[in-house]
């Protein structure tokens, strides 16, 4: 498949992208050689291949699901630059 030099515009143009006019002509070549590979793809008998869910054949572990104290509010605080009431003060982004 070839990829035109509208095609390469129109693209530039929905992903905001700057492109000089002397680059177009080579994102076209460029685009058009991705996807005569991709199309190539096509070309794979896959008819006897299982479909594959992960990559990773072996199973999660799974951590044991237990209740943790999650009142330590002053242990936190202790790493914060300023604190006042058991909240972070941090600087004022909006006006």
């Amino acid at each position: 498949m070839s990829i035109n030099r509208e095609t390469v515009l129109k693209t530039a143009k929905l992903a905001r992208l700057n492109i000089k006019e002397d680059q177009v002509s080579m994102y076209a070549e460029e685009l058009s050689k991705i996807i005569d590979i991709v199309d190539s793809l096509q070309e794979v008998d896959t008819d006897d291949i299982e479909p594959l869910v992960n990559v990773n054949e072996s199973e999660l572990t799974m951590r044991e699901d237990k209740v943790t104290d999650g009142n330590s509010a002053e242990k936190i605080l202790k790493n914060a630059p300023k604190e006042k009431f058991e909240y972070f003060i941090v600087p004022k982004v909006i006006e």
